[in-house]
């Protein structure tokens, strides 16, 4: 494993690069908490540094929910970097615990260090529009899926494009979850837009990442075997597969979609999800490579680390595969 604290667990995580350094920013919790699973209710973001994204130096903790009263004094997760301006931009999830944490929003901080994060003053920069996504019904699902924003320069046409976890309306309520989406000229002001994905498969696609190649654009997303539509997992008995818990993707030839779901196994996937929410970076030798985060594994142990980065192998079709799979994943 490339990356691991002693005292603390750690899992979903993004990256920003800045010249020859790649800056990891990750979701950690205390080790010594009874349940791992209570990790998301004591959740703070940790940063490293390294030049070669297996040899890492941990700067701490920078990041973390409001100490008073907020719409994100209950949690702040997954998010992404990018920088503009000469300003990094980092965008969040936030609930609070007013609402038992069970609301996400999206939030937005600065920095001109990655180290010193100040919360932009109009927060929450986005909240949900309860006539494309679905609100929170405590009897269809567990939350508000509204979070994971990844940002990036829109690549289809001027201004910025957000990605995020979020479910539709309508529909049978575990197959709801698709891959959101929103644009902005500045940043700051956000119009939400319909689905990039479309649902069916999935009562949730988790973390969700943007890149491209030169000849297809992809939606990286993580989901799990007991989050699987009834509807797929019939699709997958007919052909004699099983659901998966791990990393997979949506394909298009354009940037702007039509999206469609990878055919074939998951990009990085098992039973118990021993190598989930990846991230595609370009490594120091300018190819693509794989880092997942390492969590639960076949024996039932949460071991809450990153792995070393994992080479990606891109077909003539555009279809992806990874070359290798750590030992102990």
């Amino acid at each position: 494993m490339a990356f691991k604290l002693e005292d603390k667990l750690i899992w979903d995580f993004w990256i920003a690069r800045d010249g020859g350094d790649y800056h990891l920013f990750f979701l950690q919790a205390p080790r010594s908490l009874p349940d791992p699973e209570e990790r998301h209710w004591h959740a703070s973001v940790g940063h490293a540094v390294s030049s070669d994204l297996v040899n890492w130096t941990n700067l701490g903790t920078c990041f973390g929910p409001s100490s008073g009263p907020a719409w994100d004094d209950g949690t702040t997760w997954t998010g992404s970097v990018l920088r503009h301006d000469g300003l990094w931009h980092y965008f969040y999830t936030g609930t609070s615990q007013s609402e038992n944490r069970r609301k996400q929003r999206i939030g937005l901080a600065t920095s001109t260090d990655l180290r010193h994060w100040q919360r932009h003053a109009g927060n929450p920069v986005l909240d949900i529009d309860p006539s494309v996504y679905e609100e929170y019904e405590p009897d269809i699902w567990h939350d508000r899926a509204f979070r994971d924003p990844w940002v990036v320069a829109d690549p289809d046409g001027a201004g910025f494009r957000m990605w995020f976890t979020a479910r539709v309306r309508d529909g049978a309520p575990d197959g709801r979850g698709v891959i959101g989406t929103a644009r902005s000229d500045d940043l700051i002001n956000w119009t939400i837009e319909e689905p990039a994905t479309p649902p069916g498969d999935f009562g949730e696609c988790e973390v969700p990442q943007y890149f491209a190649t030169r000849d297809h654009a992809y939606l990286l997303f993580c989901t799990s075997e007991r989050r699987t539509s009834a509807a797929r997992r019939t699709r997958l008995q007919s052909r004699g597969e099983a659901p998966e818990t791990g990393t997979h993707y949506y394909i298009s030839e354009r940037p702007g979609g039509p999206w469609r779901l990878a055919p074939g196994p998951f990009l990085s996937g098992n039973r118990s999800g021993s190598l989930y929410a990846g991230r595609i970076v370009e490594g120091p030798d300018g190819g693509p490579v794989f880092l997942g985060t390492v969590g639960r594994q076949p024996d039932g142990r949460y071991l809450g680390a990153v792995s070393d980065p994992i080479p990606v192998n891109v077909t003539a079709g555009g279809l992806l595969s990874l070359e290798t799979v750590p030992v102990g994943v």
